[in-house]
């Protein structure tokens, strides 16, 4: 803000100027050329004060600019200077040189305070620019890469070829797994990519997450969920086999005593074969569970076609049009192309897509006016994907994490191996299958490929 002060002197020589050039033109006209060239010498004298005092202003305001430009907060201008009409500009120059000043540490300090946070993360964080270059990397990126600098993604080459390639190639919103051997471990990296704009320039952040720990904790947890089932499974079937045997054993022993053959009446060789019969059957159960499960680790590899994804639909009806409550349900295919098309190992997906509209059929058989939708899509990340949804009565929050345990079954028919084989195919596909449930309102099972 320029003070009145200074106004007034400016106003003041202007008026001076005017009165000296007002003089000059009355006194050469009168052929007072003597006053004349007087009033003149004083006018160019006064043009000339004009000038500098006016520049001064500019010089000071120059090399404010110039120090704020090379970052030199240090500058002051003296707050007493003469004449009065540069105190104020002095000053409020002071005063925005103190709030640049500022505001450039809290800047700096926050700065330092999110590098920090970058640098004790555990996840590795690195920024290129569109010719390689990298701008910034964490020190867990590093640890992860086993390299002590991190200034170009030519780098990364030499640590592993195929390492280089991905992160070359990577897209903005992909993501990738990529299992890191080294000297010292193997690693399963996580790596996925964001693309942001900094001064008008595009950049790459990348973020590689070691999932080592989380995969061993979900193997660990799979395998105990896994077990508890195996074990509720076999005690089931073993306990009946031990239980009936015992009783067997009794018809034919008196206290410590063996019967012999004349003791042993037409009503115990009755209760026998009984007996022998539901340990059979016991027996036969837990042979179809035992192949159940060998049919889980033995699925071959997909042997993978183009297939039009609403003749798949057609063929899995017609598979499943025997299935009980398969006349009620309606069936809409929504927005599916004539064109649409999955590369795919049509008998696996078929045996998914029969597994799954069979648990929608059986979850609406008490329902009114049951729907079963199919539906097609690509996601932003172009995978493809077919849905399967049902407006039946849904899957709690409690059961949604255990529907994919192998055997494990809400039902009281069923294997409880549908789910979980359905999902092996897809993840054996390269793609997987998510459920999302709204109870009472929809149930969607999704196959992304």
């Amino acid at each position: 803000m320029v003070s009145k002060n200074f106004y007034f002197q400016l106003i003041l020589r202007i008026v001076f100027i005017s009165v000296l050039a007002f003089l000059f033109a009355f006194t050469w006209l009168r052929n007072y050329y003597y006053f004349a060239i007087a009033s003149l010498v004083l006018l160019i004298i006064q043009v000339i004060f004009l000038i500098k005092y006016l520049n001064k202003t500019n010089v000071k305001i120059s090399y404010f600019l110039d120090s704020l430009r090379n970052e030199d907060f240090t500058v002051r201008f003296p707050e007493d200077a003469n004449p009065k009409s540069l105190r104020q500009l002095h000053k409020s120059l002071n005063k925005v040189n103190n709030l640049i000043r500022e505001t450039q540490i809290k800047n700096k300090e926050q700065e330092n305070y999110y590098q920090e946070i970058l640098k004790q993360a555990k996840i590795g964080i690195l920024t290129l620019n569109n010719k390689g270059h990298i701008l910034f990397s964490n020190p867990t990126a590093k640890r992860l890469f086993n390299c002590t600098q991190l200034n170009h993604v030519r780098q990364l080459e030499k640590v592993d070829e195929k390492l280089f390639y991905i992160l070359s190639e990577l897209k903005p919103f992909e993501r990738r797994l990529f299992k890191l051997t080294n000297e010292r471990e193997t690693v399963q990296l996580l790596i996925k990519s964001t693309e942001i704009v900094l001064n008008e320039n595009k950049l790459k952040l990348i973020t590689i997450q070691d999932i080592n720990n989380e995969l061993d904790e979900k193997e660990t947890d799979s395998w105990k969920k896994l077990i508890q089932v195996l074990t509720h499974e076999i005690m089931n079937t073993i306990t009946p086999i031990t239980s009936i045997s015992e009783s067997i054993l009794n018809f034919y022993k008196n206290e410590n005593e063996t019967l012999t053959v004349n003791q042993i009446d037409e009503d115990i060789i009755k209760n026998t074969v009984k007996g022998l019969e539901v340990i059979k059957n016991q027996g036969n159960d837990l042979m179809s569970f035992v192949q159940s499960y060998r049919s889980m680790l033995n699925i071959p590899i997909p042997d993978k076609k183009i297939i039009n994804v609403k003749k798949l639909i057609e063929k899995v009806k017609i598979l499943v049009s025997q299935e009980v409550g398969f006349n009620t349900v309606l069936f809409q295919i929504k927005d599916i192309p004539e064109n649409a098309e999955i590369f795919a190992d049509e008998k696996q997906i078929t045996l998914v897509l029969i597994n799954l509209l069979k648990n929608a059929i059986q979850s609406l058989l008490e329902k009114e006016n049951g729907v079963v939708e199919f539906g097609y899509g690509i996601t932003k990340d172009k995978k493809k994907y077919i849905r399967v949804k049902d407006n039946g009565p849904g899957i709690s929050k409690e059961l949604i994490d255990e529907i994919f345990v192998p055997f494990f079954t809400t039902r009281a028919y069923g294997s409880g191996i549908g789910l979980s084989l359905s999902r092996q195919i897809m993840q054996i596909h390269g793609g997987s299958l998510k459920v999302y449930s709204v109870p009472f309102q929809e149930t969607s099972f999704t196959l992304f490929f």
